[in-house]
C-alpha cells in the first residue's frame, strides 16, 4: 500500500523498487527497525520474481539502508552520515520540504522592546505548564475580539502546533479509537494520532474543498472518537470550508459524540479569499471542540509559541497529562510572544503581502517551465497542492535530491499509498530560492523518462 505506483519507465524492476523503498526510509514512512517481508513473500504480493526482490533488497544494504540480522530477516536502517560522500560546497539545498518562512521583518524590534520586562520574567521559577498569564489573556483578547468569547483559563500554551497536536492525541486518543482525518493532511498529524494508537479514517479533500456527502458518510458509518480537520487554507491543498459545511460537520460531529481537534495555525494568512469567518468553535454550540493556533506561519517558527483553546475541564485534562512529555513553554519566548500581540494584526498583514508576492512569483515560474502540471492559485496558506499529470511524486523527490532541491513526495500527506500524482511546493522561500527550485524541479522532471537501468540510486545523506 505504501509503494504506490513504484514501477518507474526507464528503470529496472529491482533497482524502481529500491528507490521506492528508500524514499520511503527516508521520509519516515517506514521507521527504522522495521521487519521488511521475506523475499519469497513480498516477491508473491507484488507478482514479481523473488530475483527481482533479493536484488532490490541488496540495493538498499549496499547503500545501507537494510542490514540483515539473525532472527530477523532484513531490518531498515538509515546509513551513518560518516559513511556518505560529503556534499559538494557550491551545491545550496533548495529546501521545498519545508512551508515555513523566516521571521517576519520587525520581529527584531518587538524583542528588544520585550527585554524590558526581563525582571519579572527572572523571578519566575520557569516551570509553568499552563502558560504565562499575560499571553494567555492577550490570545483571549484575540479570540474574543473575533466573535468567540474567550478567557485566559480557557486556554493553554505549548511548544508550537505539533506539541498540541501531540498534547491532544495523548489526552484524547486510546488505543484502537477512530480518529477522522482528512485526506491529503499534515503529515506530522498524522504521526501523532498513530502513535496515541489512533486507528484513521479518511475523508476526501481536493483543491476544490470537501465532499459533504462523503464527510458526513463518514461521521455516521464510523462514528469517530476524534476528528482532525483544518478548515481554513487547508495544509496541503489550500482549500477553505464553507460555512454551511462548517455548520454540517458540526451537527455531524454532535450527533457522533466526536471531539473536533481545529487547525488554525493557517487561518490568518488570508490571500485574498474574499470572506471571513469566525473561529470555528464560535459555530460548535456545545461540541467539544479543541483549537489549535500557532505563530509558526504568521510570525516565526523559531519562536515556538502555540496554543490549545478548549473549555475548562478540555483545558484540565490536557494539564494532567502534560507532564510526562514536558515541564512547560520556555518564559522568554512566551514574554516575546505577548509582545508580538500588541502589534498582530500589522504584522500579519506584512506576511500576507509578503506571501502573496511570493505565491505569484513561484506560480508564474511553474506556469513557464513546467506548463504541464496543474498548478492552482490557493487565496491562503503557505503552499501549492499542484497535480503532476503522472505518478512520478516519489521518483521526483528522491532524484530531485541529486540536483539540489527537497521536496515531500505527495503520498507522506495521505495514509494509504495515494497522491502520487501530486506534489506539496511552499512559497514561505525567497523569491531568488522560488525561481532556483523551479528550474531544479523541471531539470529533475524532464529527466525521469531517460533514467538509465540500473542507474544508483541517491540517498539523503548524499546531499544533506
Amino acid at each position: 500500500m505504501l509503494l504506490g505506483e513504484w514501477e518507474t519507465e526507464g528503470q529496472s524492476a529491482y533497482q524502481a523498487l529500491a528507490d521506492r523503498i528508500r524514499l520511503l526510509i527516508i521520509d519516515g514512512r517506514i521507521p527504522t527497525r522495521t521487519r521488511l517481508p521475506a523475499e519469497r513473500e513480498l516477491a508473491h504480493v507484488l507478482e514479481k520474481s523473488r530475483t527481482t526482490i533479493v536484488s532490490a533488497y541488496g540495493a538498499l544494504k549496499e547503500t545501507g539502508h537494510l542490514v540483515s540480522l539473525r532472527g530477523s530477516g532484513s531490518v531498515v536502517a538509515l546509513p551513518h552520515p560518516h559513511d556518505q560522500p560529503t556534499t559538494s560546497p557550491d551545491k545550496q539545498l533548495v529546501d521545498f520540504a519545508r512551508a515555513a518562512p523566516a521571521a517576519i521583518s520587525g520581529l527584531e524590534t518587538i524583542i528588544q522592546r520585550a527585554t524590558a520586562n526581563l525582571p519579572h520574567v527572572l523571578s519566575k521559577t520557569g516551570f509553568d505548564l499552563i502558560g504565562s498569564g499575560d499571553l494567555r489573556e492577550r490570545i483571549a483578547r484575540h479570540y474574543t475580539s473575533r466573535d468567540l468569547p474567550t478567557s485566559p483559563s480557557q486556554i493553554m500554551i505549548t511548544l508550537g502546533a505539533q506539541h498540541a497536536l501531540a498534547l491532544i492525541a495523548r489526552t484524547f486518543v486510546r488505543q484502537a479509537d477512530r480518529v477522522l482525518v482528512e485526506s491529503p493532511t499534515y503529515p506530522h498529524a498524522l504521526d501523532a494520532w498513530r502513535q496515541a494508537g489512533g486507528r484513521l479514517v479518511t475523508t476526501p479533500v481536493t483543491t476544490e474543498g470537501w465532499d459533504p456527502d462523503r464527510l458526513r458518510d463518514t461521521f455516521e458509518r464510523v462514528r469517530p472518537s476524534l476528528a482532525y480537520l483544518v478548515p481554513d487554507f487547508q495544509n496541503p491543498t489550500g482549500a477553505s470550508m464553507p460555512p454551511e459545511i462548517r455548520d454540517e460537520t458540526i451537527h455531524h460531529a454532535r450527533r457522533a459524540g466526536t471531539v473536533l481537534v481545529i487547525d488554525e495555525t493557517t487561518a490568518d494568512i488570508d490571500l485574498g479569499r474574499g470572506w471571513t469567518d469566525v473561529p470555528f468553535a464560535a459555530r460548535a454550540d456545545g461540541t467539544r471542540t479543541l483549537t489549535v493556533g500557532s505563530l509558526g506561519k504568521s510570525i516565526w517558527g523559531g519562536l515556538r509559541i502555540g496554543w490549545i483553546r478548549a473549555d475548562d475541564d478540555g483545558i484540565g485534562s490536557l494539564h494532567a497529562a502534560r507532564a510526562a512529555g514536558d515541564l512547560g513553554t520556555p518564559e522568554l519566548e512566551q514574554l516575546v510572544a505577548a509582545e508580538v500581540f500588541e502589534d498582530y494584526d500589522a504584522l500579519v498583514q506584512r506576511r500576507i503581502a509578503q506571501l502573496r508576492h511570493h505565491r505569484d512569483a513561484l506560480v508564474d515560474e511553474l506556469h513557464e517551465r513546467l506548463p504541464q502540471w496543474e498548478v492552482p492559485v490557493p487565496d491562503g496558506g503557505t503552499s501549492l497542492w499542484v497535480g503532476l499529470g503522472a505518478p512520478i511524486s516519489s521518483a521526483l523527490a528522491l532524484f530531485g535530491l541529486t540536483r539540489g532541491v527537497s521536496i515531500i513526495a505527495g503520498p507522506k500527506f495521505g495514509v494509504d499509498g495515494a497522491f502520487e500524482r501530486f506534489i506539496r511546493i511552499p512559497y514561505t522561500g525567497g523569491v531568488d530560492e522560488l525561481v532556483r527550485g523551479v528550474h531544479l524541479l523541471a531539470d529533475t522532471a524532464h529527466s525521469l523518462p531517460a533514467l538509465p537501468a540500473g542507474r544508483p540510486a541517491p540517498h539523503l545523506a548524499d546531499v544533506v
